[in-house]
């Protein structure tokens, strides 16, 4: 006979987990903490996505009446710890630029001292890596903006940068320490060293492959970590290059590993390297927009990659992210300047044009999640599009206040 589970506190209340509302406390589960991937005992739900992960993984949990959030409060607690957790966008994104223009020309050095001697300066791609360690605890939604809006120049190198910083903020948000954080960045960085034994041509063909190209270009992973182990870097560095193309179901390579058989960091550099390909340019694709890139992963939860791990990069990323030039449904365009971490379509826009278009005299900053405001022509306002970067010639890094 299956055991019952009977939780400690008699003045719990079981609640089914898709009954779960914003503001409940969830005290204990329907079994034991480590049987779960939560990462604390004892949480706030926040938002229906949370209602969703618990439901994943229990079939009902027990709530504490008394510890109930309104969710009034609930929003103003996660403003409140964000403000005082955090730097201004504004003042990070200045700061940020500096960094990341920094780190591009030191990447760049380093990346040509490879193609010389096929050998990785580990000193100086830590100096790298730091600083921008150091931004995502300040404030990574400017430093996430801020990759979307560089030019991405060389395909490779600035993609490798660029996979870096989505690695650390989606690591940062799953609460991995410093300095796990700075191996996962390096690797990250690093894992496609190997791409500057491929050939030219075979990189910039803008037609499909043909299966002996395929099989040239997946020889990177295999490049990259003779080159990687040569330089003396960490096991877990290591597995991070020698895993980043494995997927979730068993169909990457070059292993066909499949779920937990994948080293963690490297689940989440794959994720990473997969998400900035698609908003990037490429010689044979061109970028979609993040919202669409976000569609898309969010399609291969639990098959591509861990379902749990593609909701968390959602969550901190948003289905809007900040510096997206958006169209809202009365026809007014603006520029997102900070993600509401509590309802995900709906952060804080700029507005920039009017309805027709035409660039307002004053600008407004709205909150969506409050659903309207007086200096808008709407009383109920939602995103109706994302648009392409440069549209209608703003500029989003002008407009972070």
């Amino acid at each position: 006979m299956e055991d019952v589970y009977v939780p400690q506190d008699q003045n719990l209340i079981e609640v089914p987990a898709f009954g779960l509302q914003p503001g409940m406390y969830v005290a204990e589960l329907d079994r034991p903490w480590l049987e779960t991937p939560f990462a604390m005992q004892g949480f706030v739900v926040q938002d229906h996505s949370d209602v969703e992960y618990v439901a994943k993984h229990c079939t009902y949990v027990y709530v504490d009446p008394n510890r109930k959030v309104p969710l009034a409060d609930l929003q103003k607690h996660v403003e409140k710890k964000r403000v005082k957790e955090k730097v201004s966008i504004k003042a990070e994104f200045s700061r940020a630029k500096v960094e990341y223009e920094s780190a591009a020309v030191a990447l760049e050095r380093v990346f040509a001292d490879i193609q010389a001697n096929k050998k990785v300066d580990v000193a100086a791609m830590q100096k790298i890596v730091s600083p921008l360690i150091d931004s995502v605890f300040r404030n990574r939604e400017a430093l996430a903006a801020l990759v979307r809006l560089k030019d991405k120049g060389d395909y490779v190198f600035h993609h490798s940068l660029a996979t870096a910083v989505w690695s650390a903020v989606l690591g940062r948000h799953l609460g991995i320490d410093r300095a796990t954080l700075e191996e996962l960045a390096l690797g990250a960085s690093i894992m496609d060293v190997g791409m500057s034994e491929v050939p030219d041509e075979l990189l910039n063909k803008t037609t499909a492959l043909e299966p002996h190209e395929i099989v040239e270009i997946r020889a990177h992973v295999s490049n990259s970590l003779r080159i990687v182990h040569k330089s003396g870097m960490s096991t877990k560095v290591l597995n991070l290059v020698a895993c980043h193309h494995e997927r979730h179901d068993g169909t990457g390579y070059p292993q066909g590993l499949k779920g937990n058989e994948i080293p963690p960091l490297a689940r989440i550099a794959g994720l990473a390297d997969t998400y900035d390909a698609m908003i990037t340019q490429r010689p044979y694709a061109m970028p979609r927009s993040s919202f669409d890139a976000i569609q898309e992963l969010v399609d291969m939860k639990d098959r591509i990659f861990q379902g749990t791990l593609v909701e968390h990069f959602v969550q901190t990323v948003g289905m809007f992210p900040t510096g997206s030039v958006v169209e809202l449904n009365t026809g007014e365009v603006g520029v997102v300047v900070e993600q509401n971490p509590i309802r995900r379509l709906k952060p804080k826009v700029v507005l920039i044009l009017d309805h027709d278009k035409a660039r307002r005299d004053k600008l407004a900053l709205i909150d969506l999640a409050q659903s309207s405001s007086h200096e808008t022509s709407s009383p109920s306002l939602w995103i109706r599009t994302e648009l392409s970067a440069g549209a209608y010639g703003i500029e989003p890094d002008d407009y972070f206040i």
